[in-house]
Order: structure tokens, then sequence, then C-alpha cells
């Protein structure tokens, strides 16, 4: 199992250390998951958490029968871990380049970011980034996919989520396990954040859970305006670096790009949020290439994938057919596909 175990998460040309990690913190979650039925029966565990794992089962059961993703044994236990994330992973970019560095895995494939389960390991690799002069960012993560090699237990690094976001995350690492291109980050990321949003949903239009559609629509407003505001700017920084000035002349004017981001960013939450401040923190950090370049692997794809979902009338398996079959083309014709679904008509045609 530890062999079959370290090609998911571990990347090429690592240090033993990293392998070492990566088998201890899969194996430490492997050894904690217990059946959520025999979590459920144990009189010492708390009535709060009994609910909640309640509340998993039924979204898990709802993801399989109404929204055609995998029924299997994944979220199907439960596991928990002293800690607030499963693990940390870790974004690096040139400070001149919207290009994050890749690091390649023998089975997933080339991704945008190198995990942790420990975070000063996180931190500590990313120093060494750092050094090396390039722009970083560590981000924690509540949960991650082991692509259906594994059954993926629920954690309790997110079990006591708002009900709307512990659904879109399951369905989303559930659609993982529909569709996965190896060394396509943001073509993986952003199908299971379609996958994710057209699941919640469903799960609002189901009797009794009006109550939650007014939460979800205003907290879809704000995560679009996000979206678009980090978008937009990494745009601006992509046509800066692509311009003709000197390096120097770029990292000014990427300091005062970034001074606006944070200004724009103050300007929406005044006037659109009603001073909502759930983005203070993400903006409280230093905001580089990395940073933004991990908003984008979730979102740059997403408006595509919506508008193909909405070609096929919603309909979630012919949705994942003409998925597969984009997964199955080269990356400059997926990438074609994508933004031709992605312009302005494509949009205004739905």
């Amino acid at each position: 199992m530890l062999l079959l175990a370290l090609p998911l998460l571990v990347a090429c040309a690592v240090s033993p250390s990293y392998y070492s990690q990566a088998a201890g913190g899969q194996f430490e979650i492997w050894r904690k998951a217990r059946s959520i039925p025999e979590v459920l029966a144990d009189p010492a565990i708390a009535p709060e958490l009994k609910q909640r794992l309640v509340l998993a089962n039924e979204i898990r059961r709802f993801a399989s029968r109404e929204l055609a993703l995998p029924d299997n044994a994944s979220f199907h236990s439960y596991a928990e871990l002293s800690r607030s994330y499963v693990v940390w992973n870790v974004f690096a970019q040139e400070p001149l380049s919207i290009k994050p560095k890749e690091w390649c895995l023998p089975v997933a494939g080339c991704v945008a970011y190198l995990g942790y389960f420990a975070e000063a390991e996180a931190r500590a690799h990313a120093d060494k980034l750092r050094g090396e002069g390039l722009d970083v960012y560590v981000s924690g993560v509540p949960a991650y996919s082991t692509l259906g090699w594994f059954a993926d237990p629920v954690l309790s690094t997110f079990i006591r989520w708002p009900e709307t976001e512990l659904a879109r995350l399951i369905f989303h690492e559930l659609a993982h396990q529909i569709v996965y291109v190896k060394d396509d980050s943001e073509f993986n990321e952003s199908f299971a954040a379609a996958v994710e949003e057209a699941g919640i949903r469903r799960w609002l239009a189901q009797p009794g859970k009006a109550a939650l559609a007014p939460g979800f629509e205003q907290a879809q407003r704000m995560r679009a305006d996000f979206a678009e505001l980090v978008l937009r700017y990494r745009g601006e920084l992509e046509r800066l670096y692509a311009s003709s000035l000197t390096d120097a002349e770029k990292l000014a004017a990427k300091h005062q790009t970034l001074v606006r981001l944070q200004q724009d960013y103050a300007r929406i939450k005044t006037e659109r949020w009603s001073g909502f401040n759930g983005y203070d923190r993400w903006f409280g950090q230093e905001i580089n290439n990395a940073t933004l370049a991990s908003v984008g692997l979730y979102k740059r794809w997403l408006p595509a994938f919506t508008a193909m979902l909405a070609r096929n009338d919603d309909d979630l398996p012919r949705f994942f057919a003409e998925v597969r079959t984009l997964a199955e083309k080269t990356p400059e014709e997926r990438r074609r596909v994508l933004a031709s679904l992605s312009a302005p008509s494509a949009q205004a045609a739905r």
C-alpha cells in the first residue's frame, strides 16, 4: 500500500524526507479513519459531530444518486485530525511570470503545487524557494483527492463547515474521480469547481433547503467578485510581463499593480459586500504571482465548463462524457475549446 500511495503524493526529484512525510501523512489518515456507522454508534462521540456525520452521509448518497458521481467507498469513513488543515500546498513562480512552477508526479502528472502534511515542513520548503528568488505562497487545504485509488474519508478539517460548503467540497473531490488530466491543473480544478456549483444548486432545490439559498447566492456573488478581481489583475500582470519594459520597470509596475488590487478589494468590500471581511485574511498576506495563481487554478476555465454543462441541458452524465472526450485532446486543443466557450459571445448565448 505504501508503494501504491507514493506515486499519488510524491513529486519527482525531491528529497527522501519528502517521501517519508508524504507516506507518513497518508498512513496517519488511514490509521485514524473509522467507518461512519461505527462513529455514530460510539457513545463517546459528541452529538454535534454525529449530526454532522449524518449530514455528510446524506450529501454522499445524493452525490451518487443525483449527480452521477462515483458510488464507491470514498467519504463513508471519518478521521479526526489534530490540526486545522490536512495538508499545506506550496505554490511558486518566477517574479515576472504567471506560469506556475510545476512538480511532476508519476501518476497524477505535473501539478502546480507541492503538498506537505506538516505546516512547518511546507513553510521550510517555501523559504528555500524564496531563497531561489521565486514568488511563493503556502495555502492550508482542508481536503484532497486520491483520484479514486483509495477511499478518501470525511475529515475533521471540514466536517463542521456550513452545510452548503460541506456539500460543495464533497462534490468537488468526487468530481476528480470522474475526469483527471495529467499535467493540467487548471483543467482539473475548474472542472471540479463547475461540478460542485451544479451539485450545490441541485442540493438546495430539494424540499426543506430553501432557507439556505439566500446565503448561498450571496456567497456565490462574492466568490464571483473575488475571482473576477483576481483574474483581471492576473491578466494585467501577464500583459505587463510580456511587454518590452526592462525587468526593473516591470518589477516597479508589478508593485503598483498589486497596490491597486488591494485598493480595488477595499472598494468592493465597501460598495458591494456591505463590509463583509471574509477575504481579509487572503488579502492580508503577501500577494504575488503564486498567490494569484492559486485562484486561477480553480477559476480560469470555470465559465467554459459552466457553458458546456448548459449546452448539455444540465445533464451531468452527458456533460461528463463531453469532458472526457475533451480530456483526450492535446493541451492546445483543450485550451482552444475552453477559450471559445469562455468568450463573451458563448456566455451570452447561454
